[in-house]
């Protein structure tokens, strides 16, 4: 490297005795590799030439040298001082583009607030209280006004709450650092001018040309388009295949525009389609977009392959988004480690980090606001979830709705709730788009370097109300008239360039012209018809898929199982399984020998077994899905003498797919939803969420409603996704019995999933393969299954191993004690899940009786509901009277609400149809286990016209 000056004297006369020589060592690593030393020493030798060998005449205070006690205390308070300007120099920064926070922090960045004048700090060396001072930083005074430089500008760190060492010194060393993040040169700062009057351009056309229509517009932080741009870019040059997005409608329809490449045209034709703002105020605009259902314009997502001549090199998605603003987080983290992991071997799958990235945009409000943001946070670097770090931008305009930030959070800052986390936070004044872009740089070199979440609090305004219908100067009068009064971003950063002679005035109106030529052009086309609706294609419902998934065949050969279940007995040499649980499993050996059974949980292992030998992925997750619930899984062993672990799945010699089976954190809403969108990304695996307790899945109604239940109807988004729900009433209490089925069954319609309570183990055997046998084709749909509690042990549930070598599901199940003479049949009993198991128990204690008269269907699958099968057994009861449907919930839950009207319609005629079971109740269950057992043996026995021998009292409790 080349030096481009003489040696300067006055910047060597600094340095002196041990700092001279530290200096020098420094210099002769630079003579070798010019790259073996800091920028700021390669800056600093290229610029001066090399130091002296001798100590220059001047020298500092004898008072410092010769240890004075006076300048010992300056030299630790001035060190104080330059701590506290790197903790708390964000709370005088300038950040906020309206200048409406008054910098309370300010004394504690000051010198006389530690009783120093400038001569104290002019009288230190600036290594003395700063370690890695740049060259150019000689004296105690220029580091502390380095330092507030650095801290107190338009981009603002706050780092103190990380706690890692090595993180804390590698941000404080990136912030500090004149030239890393690189600045923009000046063909850069061009184009982000450019890209900013395209973001403006593009709202501006809107706003005028469909007046009053709601678009939830950027303007105030349109510096978040060229951000996206940046980690685009950056993430594209890094090998990522995939960069995966999710934000709420602030600002989505230029982030559509500008970094999804959704065509102008298409979106104005949403806005030329837009039924009367007067007839639908809260949302505006129905759209045409790519459901049948639809949603409306700002919910919609896209995607988009970057490519470099013909081959795609980054593929871009914008994931479909709610009114729920921050539920899609966790769908997109699952997306992202779909992205990551190679499925295509035996044993866990394999992650690399490196092919994909997570981007999320938050709003300010709700993201401290929702507790699913802290529930995502969380679980960012769990070993099941975590996915090498996200970059969050929190688009902040500093109003919720109407609401000030002081009446929707208790924090000072929006992204305090990432301190927890110790996830770095840049605050950056969405002003100054060239701070914008180095934090974004920041972001995406601290992500590649700790593979861990970054957040950027991107702090600006909002140019309009909360829509375009809204007058916010009827809430916010001050801070609207100075909105009012304010340049718009790319006005601000214009003047700038003009000042430093970078572009002319000519250029920015070029500029704009240019943008709004582009903008006009798409406008007419649009009118012109030109363009078709890319959304045409699927402008009708979904086609009704009548071929029938239960007639898949699910069976597989007696002997194959035979041979994977002794596999699944195998441990390798050395390993310790608790003695305990050896011996349970030691049961397992014989059971598909003739006349043994197979029980619930070895019938789901074997599903999963024969499943991966068929070259389907799995990946299962839940509280405590390793071992299960209620200990009867067991998929994950620990050695009882090491805690190493093993997993029979991994090792199976057939297997040729991955398995992959986590302890989720105690969280329901965001496991959910990263179940949910890495099923959407990687169709092809089979994925299972498994609630602790059926009714658990409370906590994820959202992510239910919204994605899981109506995704495929509002944007054709596809999933088979398996939910598992505990369910059955044991006597444990409310919160221990009901996974609310009813709540599913309310949800159903559009055949948009499968709902299902079982009563054997061969039904779940075949079920499981039936759902992993849609993964990846058209008419995958989700499963909801109540799966049992009691029954995982109770032997009528087991099934033989003919039973799962041979047949199919059964949507529904005949009573196999019943039925011998159907002619004789005047009552039928239907009824769903463990009550069954419970008739059928009274059944066997009542033996002796003549049951002719009775009739028991287990209606296995709910929905879709099996009129057909139904109506088959009903037309061989010439002498019904009565259809009873029998459950154990209360009235006004459980699934009499659903089944009551599709049974009337379906029950021959003259038939009446009752409902026997709890009566109404606003809890599901009784705390109190002897009233519910006396309310269990009722319901029962009132089924089977056994009333009589009931007590005619409820206990006393």
């Amino acid at each position: 490297m080349a030096v481009k000056e003489p040696y300067n004297e006055s910047i060597w006369s600094k340095y002196y005795g041990p700092n001279l020589g530290y200096i020098q060592e420094k210099y002769e690593q630079f003579a070798k590799d010019p790259l073996s030393v800091e920028t700021n020493y390669r800056e600093l030798f290229t610029i001066s030439g090399p130091p002296p060998l001798a100590p220059a005449t001047e020298q500092p205070p004898q008072a410092v040298i010769s240890g004075d006690s006076a300048w010992l205390k300056k030299a630790v308070r001035a060190s104080k001082l330059i701590a506290n300007i790197r903790i708390y120099g964000h709370m005088a920064a300038d950040i906020d583009p309206l200048e409406r926070d008054h910098n309370a922090m300010e004394k504690w960045l000051n010198p006389e607030t530690y009783e120093l004048t400038r001569e104290d700090l002019m009288a230190l060396p600036a290594t003395l209280i700063w370690e890695n001072a740049p060259a150019d930083v000689l004296t105690g005074w220029d580091a502390v006004h380095r330092m507030r430089q650095v801290y107190t500008q338009t981009i603002a760190y706050e780092f103190g709450h990380v706690h890692d060492e090595r993180e804390l010194g590698w941000l404080n060393h990136q912030a500090e650092s004149a030239s890393s993040p690189a600045p923009l040169n000046n063909t850069e700062r061009k184009e982000l001018l450019r890209r900013l009057i395209q973001v403006e351009q593009f709202e501006t056309f809107l706003h005028k040309t469909f007046v009053g229509q709601k678009r939830f517009s950027l303007e105030g932080n349109d510096a978040l388009v060229p951000m996206l741009d940046e980690i685009v870019r950056a993430a594209a040059h890094d090998g990522a295949e995939n960069i995966l997005m999710g934000m709420a409608h602030r600002g989505r329809l230029s982030v559509l525009a500008h970094i999804l490449g959704k065509p102008y045209d298409i979106i104005f034709s949403e806005f030329h389609h837009s039924p009367n703002k007067e007839l639908f105020p809260s949302e505006g605009s129905m759209g045409i977009n790519y459901g049948w259902t639809g949603d409306v314009k700002y919910h919609l997502g896209a995607d988009r392959a970057v490519r470099e001549g013909e081959t795609v090199r980054t593929r871009l998605t914008l994931a479909n988004n709610p009114s729920h603003l921050e539920f899609v987080n966790p769908v997109v983290e699952g997306f992202t480690r779909a992205a990551q992991e190679d499925r295509s071997t035996p044993g866990l799958p394999q992650l690399d980090t490196n092919k994909a990235m997570a981007v999320l945009m938050h709003g300010d409000a709700a993201f401290p606001g929702e507790g699913i943001v802290a529930e995502t946070l969380n679980i960012g670097k769990l070993q099941g979830y975590k996915n090498g770090g996200t970059i969050h931008i929190i688009v902040n305009n500093r109003i919720g709705f109407t609401t000030e930030s002081e009446d929707s959070r208790s924090t000072h800052y929006a992204s305090d709730l990432a301190k927890g986390y110790e996830i770095p936070i840049v605050h950056v004044n969405a002003d100054d788009p060239e701070a914008c872009v180095a934090a974004v740089r920041l972001a995406g070199a601290y992500r590649s370097m700790f593979k861990k979440d970054f957040v950027i609090d991107l702090i600006g305004y909002r140019r309009h109300g909360h829509n375009e219908m809204d007058d916010p100067e009827t809430t916010q009068p001050i801070v609207y008239g100075k909105v009012r009064n304010h340049p718009t971003v790319y006005k601000v950063y214009a003047d700038r360039l003009q000042n430093e002679k970078i572009v002319t005035a000519e250029d920015v109106q070029n500029m704009n012209i240019e943008a709004e030529g582009v903008l006009q052009q798409a406008y007419d086309k649009m009118k012109e018809g030109k363009q078709k609706n890319a959304e045409a294609k699927t402008s009708v419902p979904f086609p009704v898929d009548n071929s029938s998934s239960s007639t898949r065949s699910t069976a597989v050969a007696l002997n194959t199982l035979q041979q994977i279940n002794q596999e699944l007995l195998s441990v390798p040499d050395g390993f310790q399984v608790y003695p305990k649980l050896e011996r349970i499993l030691q049961r397992r050996k014989d059971s598909l020998n003739d006349g043994e059974k197979v029980d619930w949980a070895l019938a789901e292992t074997l599903a999963f077994a024969t499943i991966l030998r068929d070259g389907t992925p799995i990946r299962l997750s839940g509280q405590d899905s390793q071992r299960g619930t209620f200990a009867h899984r067991h998929l994950v062993l620990h050695d009882s003498e090491s805690g190493a672990l093993y997993s029979p799945l991994h090792q199976l010699s057939e297997s040729r797919a991955s398995f992959g089976v986590y302890n989720s954190p105690l969280s329901e809403a965001s496991v959910l939803g990263y179940e949910y969108g890495y099923n959407v990304f990687a169709p092809e695996t089979f994925v299972i969420w498994e609630a602790q307790y059926g009714d658990f899945a409370n906590a994820a109604q959202v992510i239910i409603d919204q994605f899981i239940a109506a995704g495929r109807a509002k944007w054709t988004q596809r999933s088979n996704l398996v939910i598992l729900l505990p369910h059955g009433y044991e006597g444990q209490g409310p919160e221990h019995s009901s996974g609310r089925l009813e709540r599913y069954l309310q949800l159903s319609a559009e055949e948009n999933w499968t709902v299902a309570n079982l009563t054997s183990a061969a039904q779940y055997f075949h079920l499981l393969r039936r759902q992993a046998a849609l993964c990846g084709q058209g008419n995958a749909r989700p499963l909801v299954v109540m799966t049992p509690k009691s029954l995982i042990r109770n032997p009528r549930s087991t099934s033989s191993g003919t039973e799962l070598a041979s047949g199919q599901f059964q949507n529904v199940l005949p009573e196999p004690l019943l039925g011998k003479k159907p002619g004789e049949v005047k009552r039928v009993v239907i009824c769903s899940g463990k009550v069954a198991v419970d008739l059928q128990t009274e059944l066997e204690a009542s033996s002796s009786q003549d049951w002719s008269w009775l009739h028991i269907l287990r209606l296995e699958q709910l929905y879709p509901f099996p009129e057909r099968e139904l109506n088959a057994h009903f037309s061989s009861f010439h002498s019904l009277q009565e259809i009873v449907w029998v459950q154990e919930e209360p009235k006004n839950m459980g699934a009499w609400s659903y089944t009551e009207p599709r049974l009337r319609a379906i029950a021959p005629e003259k038939t009446t149809v009752q409902y026997i079971g709890r009566p109404e109740r606003s809890s599901p269950a009784s705390g109190y286990a002897d009233v519910h057992a006396f309310e269990q043996r009722r319901i029962v026995r009132e089924a089977l016209k056994l009333n009589s021998q009931v007590q005619a009292a409820v206990p006393s409790s």
